[in-house]
């Protein structure tokens, strides 16, 4: 895998409206979200693309993919369908982001937006504007929580908007994610017994995570190759003992070590592929059916989050896709083609049908990023392997009644 770039946050123009599906053209453009039509001088903006078995998110800018993720999930036309709160955070600190997406379950029940260390882009301050959070009435009304280190611009920028603000924050990331569980707990009144074990230093074992603390209530905390934070050792403590720890990794990125050092704050299992493919592979088949902790997808009729490996930030933007809908855990991918174990992974959950496909079960994936990010022939790929096909290997056009 290569190594994961350095977001670069693109500040949007308010004129790009992603809920509609044209706006005026202006010297604004986003790559890879629109079409000029020379007749009317429109253009025609594209922030979905779907096929039969795929949508893709398409933007190759993580600010606006977040945006368009919330739009999918919080169409915030009545009070029934507007968030929480929102959580505001900054993506180029990838430890900080993904631990926050804790915060995204219930009772804030609301998307992650991003932001820079300094300011609001105009695209996440638009869509804060159009989701208009109801506040979470057990958390003294908070309608947007800033998480991390950012600047006091950000805060009174988000005041300007005319939003009460609540703040997580930590000295460093083992820190922070010790503070988003205290935060979770004393909103939820529980202290949620499970907990996901994930390397401060290596982002693509670590990041499957995202998925399954946005789908529940159940928080990541941090470790060193060889060392636990003492900031990590106090929140499982809070546990008694009887912590069940899912350790996310292989041996490489979380040593034996550091495995028996957990074992004294509760019941340790471990997570993980060879690979950091076949690292999320395992983690969305993985399901302890004492606890109910994990996905536990090994049948037909599932949602995935596909994201290029190279584009991890994407992930970052698409984590509330396991929170509502159709909850998602995150697969990585490469850009024109799923790897061979992704490939074996998916086959292996293609839905059959006996007599006809209206029987279902159906496959879906969601796509986050541009064709830059994942290609067209990737795309159709996917698209072809979450297809519902005949037990018989037969086709649609051998079905009974379809020869007169």
């Amino acid at each position: 895998m290569k190594k994961a770039f350095k977001v670069g946050l693109v500040t949007v123009a308010a004129v790009f409206v992603l809920s509609a599906c044209t706006s005026k053209a202006s010297n604004n453009k986003s790559a890879d979200t629109g079409e000029q039509t020379k007749e009317s001088n429109i253009q025609v903006v594209k922030p979905w693309i779907a096929s039969k078995n795929t949508t893709r998110v398409n933007t190759s800018d993580p600010v606006e993919a977040a945006v368009i993720v919330s739009q999918s999930l919080w169409m915030a036309t009545s009070k029934d369908n507007r968030p929480g709160s929102i959580i505001l955070t900054d993506p180029d600190n990838w430890q900080n982001a993904v631990a926050s997406a804790d915060l995204i379950h219930h009772p804030s029940n609301g998307p992650i937006l991003f932001v820079t260390k300094n300011g609001i882009p105009a695209a996440t301050a638009s869509e804060i504007k159009r989701l208009q959070p109801k506040g979470v009435e057990i958390n003294n009304g908070v309608q947007v929580i800033l998480v991390g280190d950012l600047d006091q611009n950000v805060e009174d920028q988000a005041k300007d908007l005319g939003f009460k603000i609540d703040k997580v924050t930590g000295d460093n990331p083992a820190a922070l994610a010790k503070a988003i569980d205290a935060y979770y707990t004393n909103l939820a009144g529980e202290n949620p017994s499970s907990v996901v074990i994930g390397s401060m230093e290596s982002q693509e074992y670590t990041m499957p995570a995202i998925n399954w603390i946005a789908h529940m209530p159940e928080p990541l905390l941090y470790v060193n190759k060889d060392e636990i934070p003492l900031e990590t050792v106090e929140a499982l403590q809070t546990r008694g003992g009887n912590a069940n720890i899912y350790i996310l990794g292989p041996e490489s990125v979380i040593t034996t070590k550091v495995e028996k050092e957990l074992q004294q704050y509760g019941q340790t299992v471990r997570i993980s592929g060879d690979d950091p493919y076949a690292n999320a592979i395992a983690f969305a088949q993985f399901k302890d059916k004492t606890t109910g902790f994990g996905w536990g997808i090994t049948t037909p009729g599932h949602n995935f989050s596909f994201v290029n490996s190279d584009t991890p930030a994407f992930a970052l933007a698409g984590a509330p896709f396991s929170h509502l809908g159709k909850h998602a855990p995150l697969l990585w991918t490469d850009k024109d083609a799923m790897p061979e174990s992704v490939m074996n992974y998916v086959m292996s959950l293609q839905p059959k049908y006996d007599q006809s496909p209206t029987e279902g079960p159906y496959n879906h994936a969601w796509l986050i990023g541009s064709e830059k990010s994942i290609s067209l022939k990737g795309q159709g790929e996917i698209d072809n392997m979450l297809e519902i096909v005949s037990k018989s290997g037969e086709g649609h056009e051998n079905m009974p009644g379809m020869h007169h």
